[in-house]
């Protein structure tokens, strides 16, 4: 407690200094100046969003055995139209410096379920799921504002470690669907319950959360953690605490250069209890990570680079395949440490036409190369799929008719080990993000 009084006191100091200097503080704690004042009063309630629809031709097989027998699935194909993410966003500002938001995701089209009178099993109730997908709250704060330098958001939160989560909008990357490094070994967009203070003060953003830990029990061999976020419960398990940063650089012109982490033990973070022989197995997930932007001269550049460790993952391993039938847990090898990487390049070519040009219209021709591995290190007890490991290399082009509204078509083939089949897949998407105020 008397930490955190200090982090709080040390925060308004700086405020009350940057106030005497004359600074403007952010949306809901600003205090208009004289020319402000005349201009229209901006509304308190924003409303936004951001979605995305695909279309995918993928030149592989999507049996569930195209990896353990390769050879017999060589010649597969599959397509599909998705709906990855449609979110609503809903923001208020109550003055004061107090606001609110929040934010709704339906991901693949979200579930429908009914429950009907079967007319061909005796005019049985039967409940049906009639399509896939998920809703989620991905965000839901009360934020504090008493300065640019200092603020306090409490609620459900977005955990801005690694470049996609710090920036999933799909105007913010090339790629119809969003990197898939990122998306494989973290989760995605990795929202959980804390609190966050943050700020920015000059070339300079911060933000440092405490927040839950993640459930081992819900690691698994293709995804490393990226289900360790979710809870199958009414409640999200918080018996493990963590903390996550993130800074931000802009003192170049166009370039933004960001490290983010993560510390948290993962492993009595469950439902059920361990039994006492396991008190020294933590399962500490630690991620540092690196990313940056640049948009300058008509370019586009992107890249990330993560990694990540987890102790006793051998332990982990063998836990969670003893488990009961019951358990959420996938049984799967999980390993000791996660890699991804990846960086896109994109030149606008209506820059060089005219008449494109004062239309504000873009088309940016662009390159994508990723290397992730979700078990990019294991112990010796555990066992290695390999096939968790790939290249992947993709071309395409991102058309913004108007800046919130974008068309993407992208060839990509990912490369995996001689053993296994490449997956060369060609895609489609139109998607929009937009924040307007009422």
């Amino acid at each position: 407690m008397k930490q955190r009084l200090l982090v709080i006191t040390l925060g308004l100091f700086l405020c009350l200094g940057t106030a005497r200097a004359g600074d403007r503080q952010e949306p809901g704690g600003a205090q208009p100046s004289a020319t402000e004042k005349e201009e229209p009063k901006k509304s308190r309630l924003v409303i936004g969003g951001y979605g995305e629809a695909v279309y995918s031709r993928n030149f592989f097989s999507d049996n569930y055995l195209r990896y353990t027998n390769a050879e017999l699935h060589k010649d597969g194909k599959h397509s599909r139209f998705d709906l990855p993410h449609v979110v609503l966003m809903l923001g208020y500002d109550f003055g004061k410096g107090w606001s609110f938001g929040t934010e709704i995701e339906f991901e693949h089209g979200g579930t429908e379920s009914a429950i009907e009178i079967e007319e061909e099993e005796g005019g049985e109730y039967e409940s049906e799921i009639e399509r896939g997908g998920e809703v989620a709250l991905e965000q839901f704060w009360i934020q504090k504002a008493f300065c640019p330098e200092f603020n306090i958001r409490l609620g459900h939160i977005v955990v801005p470690v690694g470049a996609t989560n710090a920036h999933h909008l799909p105007t913010e990357f090339f790629g119809v669907y969003r990197p898939e490094g990122e998306n494989t070994i973290f989760p995605c967009t990795w929202h959980e319950t804390g609190v966050s203070l943050w700020g920015r003060a000059g070339d300079w953003r911060y933000e440092a959360l405490l927040i839950a830990g993640l459930d081992s029990e819900r690691f698994g061999r293709q995804g490393w953690i990226h289900d360790g976020s979710a809870s199958p419960y009414e409640f999200k398990i918080a018996n493990s605490m963590a903390g996550a940063f993130r800074i931000d650089n802009y003192s170049v012109k166009g370039l933004r250069l960001s490290v983010s982490g993560y510390a948290g033990n993962s492993f009595h973070n469950t439902l059920k209890t361990p039994s006492s022989s396991y008190d020294k197995v933590k399962g500490t997930v630690l991620i540092g990570a690196f990313d940056f932007h640049f948009d300058r001269w008509n370019w586009i550049a992107r890249g990330n680079f993560d990694y990540g460790h987890l102790s006793d993952s051998d332990v982990i391993t063998a836990y969670n395949m003893d488990g009961t039938d019951a358990s959420p847990s996938p049984k799967q090898s999980v390993a000791s440490a996660a890699l991804a990487a990846g960086i896109e390049v994109g030149y606008d070519l209506f820059s060089q036409i005219n008449k494109m040009r004062q239309k504000d219209q873009k088309l940016y021709l662009f390159g994508r190369y990723d290397y992730y591995d979700s078990m990019y290190d294991t112990e010796s007890s555990v066992l290695d799929f390999q096939y968790c490991g790939r290249h992947r290399v993709a071309v395409g082009v991102n058309y913004y008719p108007i800046k919130d509204i974008v068309l993407k078509g992208e060839y990509s083939v990912g490369l995996l080990k001689s053993r296994y089949n490449n997956e060369p897949a060609l895609s489609f998407g139109v998607a929009y993000a937009g924040f307007f105020n009422m």
